[in-house]
């Protein structure tokens, strides 16, 4: 109908306010609808379950003897857990100012007042083989395959790694629990 005495028509369908509710209702369909297409595969990009239990791991470290080591595997990896004696924190700390390749005290490698626990990643920094405790020149780890010596601390002294071997993040949570990761 036409509204003669203003001289203004109005149709049904030409209310502003009315039109800009259904575009932005039609806007927020498509926005819901496309947020809930992309979810799954937004979420299928997360971390299984198994991958996240690897994340961190508990050691009961009554489990190891004065100068013993334990070998984990976290994260798919060798983890060395080692118990030093009193000599071998001795000459680690000795070796503090001893030309390294990659220099960092024995201070730096473990916990204050827990310096008899040492935990390493149990891969070379050459070329991921896994060392064995004893065989090298410094008293600490020997990798066979390509010859790097590792002293008491895990800091590379000589061969062909470049770096120590590595510090995982760790923390105690009792004097007889350590958290790694």
């Amino acid at each position: 109908m036409a509204d003669t005495a203003v001289g203004v028509t109005k149709d049904a369908g030409s209310d502003p306010s009315r039109r800009d509710f259904i575009y932005i209702a039609t806007i927020a369909a498509a926005a819901g609808g496309a947020a809930s297409l992309a979810w799954p595969f937004i979420d299928q990009m997360n971390p299984s379950a198994d991958t996240l239990a690897l994340a961190s791991t508990e050691f009961d470290l009554t489990k190891v003897a004065d100068g013993q080591q334990v070998t984990l595997k976290w994260r798919g990896k060798p983890l060395f857990v080692r118990n030093r004696t009193p000599a071998e924190i001795k000459r680690a700390v000795a070796d503090d100012h001893a030309a390294l390749k990659d220099p960092q005290t024995d201070a730096e490698r473990v916990k204050p007042g827990k310096a008899q626990w040492l935990v390493l990643v149990g891969s070379c920094t050459h070329l991921g083989c896994v060392p064995t405790f004893g065989g090298g020149d410094y008293g600490g780890w020997f990798c066979p395959c390509h010859g790097s010596h590792y002293d008491t601390s895990g800091r590379i002294r000589k061969g062909p790694a470049p770096k120590n071997l590595a510090v995982p993040e760790y923390e105690f949570l009792s004097d007889t629990k350590v958290k790694i990761g």
